[in-house]
């Protein structure tokens, strides 16, 4: 009976700190919250071993409740859900957090949570969340979603101070997606014997964003 008694105690006591949102994790969330609006020019390359691709420019924008947006003359975005390194479609659903402790990471400490929704509603499957509590931002996540696949992103900063990445890179699987060639601009070419002669199709895009115009 006592035996009985440790383990559901034990078990409760697990649940019930699954239950509650990392404090880490609002501290995060105000943070970005301060953040009403911004918009920035971006530079873009895409690195996959069977496309060839100039190096593109283009504009991001954000507004609070609303995705983020890319524009380009030249291209459209590929692909679009990854490059959200504003991670709202984490927040836009119920969800608990699960404490996975501090790792190191480029040299530096994280603390590593998970995220897992608490409604069907949500897309997301889960999310693992690498927190730079001193600097309280996210450097690094990983995305599982229900339907469109998984994704990672790394986030570098110009300054401590900073809420908002100067580089984001973007590593995405892309199996199922279908790539017109008119749709990645001038300039580029596809290696199409190449893309089906590899048995794992990945990809990278990276970021370089400047000149930000932020309004809190």
């Amino acid at each position: 009976m006592i035996r009985t008694l440790f383990i559901f105690l034990v078990f409760a006591t697990q649940f019930a700190h699954a239950q509650q949102i990392d404090p880490d994790l609002l501290r995060i969330k105000k943070r970005m919250d301060s953040v009403k609006q911004f918009s920035a020019s971006l530079i873009l390359d895409l690195d996959v071993p069977f496309i060839k691709m100039p190096t593109k420019t283009a504009n991001i924008s954000y507004a609070t409740g609303k995705k983020m947006m890319f524009t380009s003359k030249d291209f459209v975005m590929l692909p679009k859900r990854g490059l959200d390194f504003s991670l709202s479609e984490i927040f836009k659903y119920p969800f608990i957090t699960v404490d996975r402790g501090i790792e190191r990471l480029n040299g530096r400490q994280v603390k590593v949570i998970n995220i897992i929704p608490t409604t069907n509603q949500s897309d997301l499957a889960l999310a693992t969340l690498y927190m730079d509590t001193k600097a309280v931002r996210i450097v690094q996540s990983e995305i599982n979603t229900r339907k469109e696949g998984s994704y990672s992103l790394l986030m570098n900063y110009a300054l401590l101070k900073d809420i908002l990445p100067s580089y984001v890179e973007a590593t995405f699987a892309i199996e199922k997606l279908k790539i017109p060639l008119n749709f990645m601009g001038k300039g580029t070419t596809i290696d199409r014997r190449k893309m089906r002669s590899m048995e794992t199709k990945t990809g990278k895009i990276k970021m370089q964003i400047r000149n930000y115009n932020i309004k809190y």
